[in-house]
């Protein structure tokens, strides 16, 4: 990538990928990337379950009721999960390493898209986090923020078009101020 915006508009969320495995060099770089996420204080709650085993992602991809079927097809997974008894700010940790893993995975030319867990529910009314701690083994006081598909792209999907920038999100001084 050229720069850091090029790679923002190139990210898209995919959710149909090809049977190509990821390459073990591109799996450690993904994995060295989410590790140098920062998290509040350095306490570093976040862990990271690497997915490749197709009737695992299959598991996975019934998890949860909606959004998360692309599971199925991704060539692997991350799941994103946290030591809650480390800091109080856990999810905002998992976040930022949920984002950095996808950042890097576009830097390599991967797809990837955010498949949320926390607070969802399979179409049983079951916790999502239940499923996915029970499919993969998941102690107690860890969470589960998100899961990763992860995998080459079936199709390109158009750059994020800047004519529909929202400008008028942006406050300055305080809400409302131009």
């Amino acid at each position: 990538m050229d720069n850091f915006l090029e790679l923002l508009k190139k990210r898209r969320s995919t959710r149909m990928f090809t049977d190509e495995p990821v390459a073990q060099d591109d799996v450690c770089t993904l994995m060295k990337a989410a590790l140098m996420s920062p998290s509040g204080h350095r306490f570093n709650p976040w862990e990271f379950i690497l997915v490749e085993d197709k009737e695992a992602l299959k598991a996975l991809s019934v998890s949860k009721e909606h959004g998360a079927g692309l599971l199925d097809g991704a060539a692997m997974a991350v799941a994103v999960i946290a030591d809650t008894t480390k800091t109080d700010v856990w999810i905002e940790d998992c976040s930022i390493a949920t984002i950095i893993i996808q950042l890097m995975a576009e830097e390599l030319g991967l797809g990837s898209c955010w498949v949320q867990i926390r607070r969802r529910s399979d179409a049983e009314g079951i916790p999502a986090e239940e499923n996915v701690k029970s499919i993969l083994a998941i102690p107690d006081n860890y969470a589960v923020l998100s899961i990763v598909a992860i995998g080459h792209k079936a199709r390109e999907s158009k750059p994020f078009d800047e004519d529909k920038m929202q400008w008028e999100k942006i406050h300055i001084g305080g809400f409302g101020g131009k």
